[in-house]
């Protein structure tokens, strides 16, 4: 963690009982136990390219536009680079503008959520729930039936068409 951040994350700290129980009010509990996946960190920086390890084990952001799953438009599932781990249907992607590959629905248990201070309005991260990884924000700008966006790094995703 950057100091600039861990100073945002400790202001912002009187904050949080505040906005916690509004920020996870719709968040549901997972179905069923994922098992985990632990590894040490030079263990995961071997499996990972150095961007991935960026994104997934220090919470970093890929550039907006640079995803060429921001063009992926058949049908599949998305899953996460490190684990394999399933983590969103075709079904659910839609064209945010944003210039991230978005979704409004994750696949059950496919994500365990945090409160994010970092840019000192609250915000809920996810990351996945075998390995955890982190993919990205939900965001309340989403389209129906959720209302959510599942803003996740392209960088972190592998996709599995689906077979004809």
């Amino acid at each position: 963690m950057k100091r600039r951040q861990l100073i945002i994350a400790l202001g912002s700290l009187p904050m949080y009982p505040l906005l916690a129980s509004r920020v996870f009010a719709d968040e549901k509990p997972a179905v069923a136990k994922v098992e985990k996946l632990v590894l040490s960190e030079e263990e995961w920086r071997k499996r990972l390219t150095p961007a991935q390890f960026d994104i997934l084990r220090e919470e970093g952001t890929e550039r907006a536009w640079t995803s060429p799953l921001l063009k992926e438009h058949r049908k599949g599932t998305y899953h996460c680079i490190a684990c394999d781990h399933p983590l969103f249907s075709s079904e659910t992607k839609f064209e945010s503008g944003t210039g991230w590959p978005s979704f409004y629905a994750a696949l059950p248990n496919a994500f365990e959520t945090k409160l994010d201070f970092v840019l000192l309005l609250p915000r809920t991260e996810y990351h996945c729930a075998r390995c955890g990884g982190h993919h990205g924000h939900i965001f309340d700008d989403g389209p129906e039936p959720t209302g959510k966006r599942y803003c996740n790094n392209g960088l972190v995703l592998k996709f599995i068409p689906e077979e004809a």
